[in-house]
This record gives structure tokens, sequence and C-alpha cells, in this order.
């Protein structure tokens, strides 16, 4: 198993009398969902129901460190000294490295998600309580972590059962999954939700950099505001679904609130107890680094003989003979099958065409419907969908990744899709959580931004004399069905006829930035009210009427007649005749 994170608390009476006197008092004054007597009632060891409407969970409920902060959250200086296994002021105390990926995706989030109003104090809560701040900030100068740290591995073994999903990349286990990294994300939840956060090219579990941003994505899905409690409840609920991991989560998060400064890497407090202590040992995985902060536990103890009852007691001295032969194994009791252990396959539920312009919402949303083998619809099963490939077209909202619950119809329908600027064919799968059937793939396109319509924004004549410069630019305006077309693709050339439209070359012209002649504009685009004001033009000393022609994509065409001609001159006036 992994190194301890400290010393391990002994489990004396004294001890755990001091212990509880703090729980209560904590508990009391800070955590949420707690009765008078700050002890957890049974309803709060539920999962909430929204966040069973979530996406699972990040780290697949995987165990966690259940340390409490100090009754009282100081505001220490920044001299104040770190020790491991320290209290009070040392508590608040959080790795430079780890402190300032934190705040590096709280200003992320801020301007990619404003709405969201994450504060990086939530992350470094969920980091302490996830994996004591990185092993106490054992991170190397990238924000990579020294070891990695993984979870115990997900095989139902007094965990969840998740089956690999990774082929070992991330956990180097090809059985079953393992969280990974500071903020214990699982591979399956990593592939979707995690982030580049120091620019490396790379998606990495085990750097700061990356999780910590990943984590903050993951908590502002859903469009939920952690500025309502709420919100929070439901999103710190989707990191790990138990009642006794938000109110820990919480009772960190208020502490750093109320102060915490930076002190060295690696010089961080250690957190001491994991919700997991007393579970049965977890497999020994070769070439895999034990749970943060583990310490290896005994196997289970051998059970006691049974105790004769007194007389009187409704019992008797002698054991019964067993009811089956020796060494039969016994049956399991018969599990009702879950509605996700029903699917089948997935069908289409009628989706209509998908396309949309660049920069426009999808007027038409993707519907799935879970089947059984004999095509009855199943109820209550949660279907992802995944935006995949290179895109830009997100869900409503800036993700990639959406999870729906089927409804009594068995259909789940997708959040409206966002088209990006990049245009093309875009992938949609849809997926059963929790469930190996084959994916359906749903096909959309994005076309570039298109103008049915341009029209002058003004109707003074457009006229020169011989060599010299036209008073007024053309402006144009264009809309489609109506609506303002901004960002549209125009073209303008100087024809040159009303049958030919190859560029003219005599008459009017536009300049280059060197002032040589031009006839054609490519690469133009109306502005964000659909304008397009067209360089100056000039005229040579050919004079007659001339065309300007104006396309856009779409199909939308304007041509303008230019004038050029000589200024008229009056004739003189005859002069008198000279006098006798």
């Amino acid at each position: 198993m992994a190194a301890q994170f400290g010393r391990r608390l002994r489990k004396g009476a004294a001890t755990t009398a001091v212990a509880a006197v703090a729980v209560a008092a904590l508990s009391a004054s800070q955590a949420p969902g707690v009765n008078d007597h700050g002890r957890q009632t049974a309803a709060d060891a539920t999962p909430s129901p929204e966040a069973s409407a979530s996406d699972g969970s990040a780290t697949g409920n995987s165990p966690y460190y259940t340390d409490l902060p100090p009754l009282k959250s100081p505001n220490p200086s920044p001299s104040t000294g770190p020790g491991p296994g320290g209290t009070g002021a040392t508590e608040a105390g959080i790795p430079a490295t780890v402190l300032d990926a934190y705040k590096k995706a709280e200003t992320a989030l801020r301007e990619a998600k404003p709405g969201c109003n994450l504060p990086w104090q939530l992350l470094a809560a969920i980091g302490r309580v996830e994996s004591g701040q990185a092993r106490g900030g054992r991170v190397d100068a990238d924000g990579t972590t020294i070891k990695k740290i993984l979870g115990p591995q997900l095989d139902g073994n007094g965990f969840a059962l998740i089956k690999d999903t990774d082929d070992g990349a991330y956990d180097g286990n090809s059985s079953y999954d393992q969280a990974v990294g500071p903020m214990q994300f699982i591979p399956s939840t990593w592939a979707w939700a995690g982030r580049d956060g120091n620019g490396d090219g790379k998606k990495d579990p085990n750097n700061i950099y990356d999780a910590a941003l990943a984590a903050g994505h993951y908590l502002c899905r859903n469009n939920w505001d952690l500025s309502q409690q709420g919100d929070l409840d439901r999103a710190i609920l989707s990191y790990n679904n138990s009642r006794e991991y938000l109110n820990l989560v919480m009772r960190w998060l208020e502490f750093y609130r109320k102060g915490t400064h930076e002190v060295p890497d690696g010089a961080g407090t250690l957190p001491d107890n994991r919700s997991d202590d007393g579970a049965s040992p977890t497999p020994t995985i070769p070439g895999a680094t034990a749970p943060a902060g583990s310490t290896p536990r005994p196997g289970p103890k051998p059970e006691k003989p049974a105790t004769p009852q007194k007389p009187g007691g409704g019992g008797t001295t002698t054991p019964k003979p067993p009811t089956t032969p020796p060494g039969t194994p016994s049956t399991p009791p018969a599990t009702t099958p879950t509605p996700t252990d029903t699917v089948d396959h997935l069908e289409d539920a009628g989706t209509a065409k998908l396309t949309a312009m660049a920069g426009d919402t999808f007027g038409k949303r993707i519907s799935t419907r879970a089947e059984t083998e004999a095509g009855k619809a199943v109820a209550k099963v949660r279907v992802r969908f995944t935006i995949v490939g290179d895109t830009d077209t997100t869900f409503t909202g800036g993700e990639s990744v959406a999870t729906v619950a089927t409804n009594s119809s068995g259909v789940a329908v997708a959040p409206a899709l966002q088209a990006g600027e990049k245009t093309g064919a875009v992938t949609v799968r849809a997926t059963v959580v929790g469930r190996t059937v084959p994916g359906l793939d749903y096909k959309a396109t994005v076309t570039e931004r298109a103008a049915d319509t341009l029209a002058r924004t003004g109707d003074a004549a457009l006229t020169c004399a011989p060599g010299g410069e036209f008073a007024n630019q053309v402006e144009v305006k264009a809309t489609y069905d109506g609506a303002v077309a901004d960002g549209v693709a125009a073209t303008a050339t100087l024809i040159t006829s009303a049958d030919d439209a190859t560029a003219n070359d005599k008459g009017p012209y536009f300049k280059d930035a060197d002032g040589k002649t031009l006839r054609t504009l490519t690469g133009l685009k109306t502005d964000a009210k659909g304008l397009l004001k067209l360089p100056k033009l000039y005229a040579d000393d050919t004079t007659g009427t001339f065309l300007l022609r104006i396309t856009t994509a779409g199909g939308a065409t304007l041509t303008v007649e230019l004038t050029v001609a000589a200024a008229e001159t009056s004739s003189p006036s005859a002069s008198a005749s000279p006098s006798a």
C-alpha cells in the first residue's frame, strides 16, 4: 500500500471521547444537514435524488479522507509555518502549486462560465478530501504528482463495481477502474471531462492544473450556479454521491473561506482517516500505487465460536447441524435487475434532420429510446450524449457531454446543439451509462453563415469625375429570413457587364495596401449588425456607367451602378458688340 499520510490516530477511549466532542461542536456550528446533536441521521447517508439523476459521480463514489477541519478557521499571516500533522493555522496552508492551480481554474471558469460562480475554495475543499491537496503538495514544477495517486480498484468488493474502461491507460488496471490523480477522477469520467489546464497539449488526471480545471468544468455543468445552495449541493453530490461527503466538503469550504495561505510544495498537512477504514482489503495490482494515504489493513477476522446461551434464554446450548452437506456452495440471494440491466439496445426516436448555420442553435434535438431485446421501452435509464471529433459545436452551455434520463416512454432528449464556427459534419454519440451496448451515432451538419438578401443602406448617387475619387463609400446590409446576417462571407467585383461577371479591366477600381489597382475584393465579412462597408472607390480616365456586384454565402446578390463622367461646363456668354 502507499506511504502513510502521517500517523494513524490511536483508537483509545480518551482519543475517541475528545474526537466525539470535537465532531459534535463542529457539526453544530458548521455542518449542513445535521441534527441538533451534531450526528448525521440515516437520511443524511442516503444518496440525493438529484445526484442520482446526474452523470454518476466523478470519482465513482471512491473512498475519501474524513478528517475534519479545526473548530476555528484562523486567518494566519503568510509567515505561519506548516508542519506535518499540525492543526490550527497549519491546516489552512495549501501547497503553492496546488493553490495556484485552484485559482487559475477559478479564473478560467469565470470567463468560460460566468454564471457558475465557482469559488476556488470549493476546489480546495474537494482536493483536501480527495487527496490531501495532492499528498501535501508532492508535485513537480509542472504540477504533476511525484507518484500516481490511485483509489482502490472498483471491483464491487466493498466499493462500486466499475469494470475497466480505459484498458489501464490511466490507472494501470485493465480489469477494473480506479480513481486517479489529486482530484480522483475515474477513467470513464476523465475521458469526457478531462481538460488541459497548463497548456502543454495533454489532459493528464495526475496533473493538478489539468485536474483542477476539469473539476471546475465538471462542477459547473448543467448550468448550475454554485452561489445558490441547492445547485452547490447538487454539484458536490455529483462528485461523490454521499450526504456525509457533502457535509464534509462544505465544512472544508467554509474553513478555507475564512482564511488560508500558501505553504511550500510538499509541506502541506496530511490527513489520517479514510471513509473506507475497516473495509475489506484491496487486492494488490502489480505496478500500481496504492490508494492515496491508505494503510495496510488486516484481512477479515475469523468468526468467534458460538457461545452457548444461558438457560431460560430461549436458545439451545447445542449448535444446529448444517442443513447442507459440507463444501456445498451457498446460493447467493436473487437480485432484481435494474432498468439499466434490461437495456439491450438504443433506437432513434424520430430525430429530424440536424442542420444549422455556424453560430446558430440547432432547431431540432436528438431523441433516443432505450429498449429491451423484445423492443419494450425502458424508463429511468441514463443516456450519455457525447460530441465526438474535431469540432467546436457544443451543447447549450458549452459542454461536449450531456447525460439525460429516459422518460416513461424510454426516450431521452439531448439538450439543444449550439453550432460552432467550424463547418461540416458533426457526430453525436448516444450510449447507455453503466451498460455495455452499442452506441448510436447521429450526424449533424454545420453550414457556413449565409445571407439571402442584400440592400444598400443609402440611396445617394455614386458618381465620380475621370481620374478622381468617389465621394461616397458603398455600404450594404445582409439579412437571412429577415434577421441580421452577421459574419457572412462576401465578395465585391467590378464586373464587365450585367451578363459577364468577370472583372472589368477599366473604369472604377479599389486600391490595395500598396496603392495598386484591385477590381475584386475577397475575404469580406459582415459585422455584428450585418453591415458591410467597402473601401473607397477610384476612377481611371474612362467615362461611362459601370457595375459593382456584391455576393454573399447563401446566394444574396446586389448590383450597384457607378457613373464616371466629366463635370459639366457652361458655354461662355456672348460678349457685348463693340460700340460704333
